[in-house]
């Protein structure tokens, strides 16, 4: 009983959360807070679309985390690891506060598996105005634990990553509302469009994990 209580608690703190969020967003919609910065791709998005058995290049550039460190997409971050990679900019007044609350919650979900079955990655596709210390306060905002890693860098390091993962646009503020989920050791790309459910991430994830575990050829990933 005191389980299910827990339970129900933390579900009704996550959807404030998320409900936080959006009315933040909404607030600096109607303030007129950083005019233009909410892009088209949110329109209409509802429950997304998926794209399975997706081709991904994953370029070994150098990019700086939230903390200011220089890691290499490929080989640092991704490293063989099983990810769900979203997209945003710190200025977006619409959608990217909801993908982020989602992420929340998945986050949460998944307690301690994250940052050692499976890593979160947020990449800004506006690098040249969300530094590491903006990518930092954002992801404090919304609550974002070890095992969720955000990413910024060069532009041009940037752009090589995000066209190497289908998500280049030439204004970031198309950007598409999307989630990439795959292994990055054993590939099983997936793209998930509009706003996935929490759950349906949580389980392609977990689904992941599990057919890594019933391989022989699985590989521990070391931190």
């Amino acid at each position: 009983m005191r389980y299910r209580m827990g339970r129900k608690i933390t579900r009704l703190a996550t959807w404030l959360t998320v409900l936080t969020l959006v009315l933040s967003g909404l607030q600096g919609l109607a303030l007129g807070h950083e005019p233009g910065q909410q892009h088209p791709g949110s329109r209409g998005s509802g429950q997304g679309n998926e794209e399975t058995g997706v081709e991904v290049k994953l370029p070994d550039v150098e990019l700086l985390n939230q903390d200011g460190r220089s890691v290499r997409f490929k080989s640092d971050v991704v490293a063989g690891r099983i990810v769900a990679i979203n997209f945003l900019y710190t200025t977006c007044t619409t959608i990217c506060p909801v993908t982020s609350a989602i992420f929340a919650q998945v986050q949460q979900a998944l307690g301690d598996r994250l940052g050692q079955e499976v890593w979160l990655l947020s990449i800004s596709v506006d690098p040249t105005r969300d530094t590491p210390a903006r990518l930092k306060a954002y992801a404090h905002k919304v609550g974002a634990q070890p095992g969720w890693l955000w990413l910024t860098g060069q532009k041009h390091r940037v752009d090589q990553v995000l066209q190497g993962l289908g998500t280049y646009t030439p204004d970031f503020v198309d950007h598409p509302s999307v989630v990439l989920i795959g292994d990055g050791q054993r590939g099983g790309w997936t793209r998930l469009y509009g706003l996935p459910s929490p759950d349906d991430i949580r389980t392609r994830l977990e689904a992941l994990v599990a057919a890594r575990h019933a391989s022989p050829l699985s590989l521990k990933i070391q931190e």
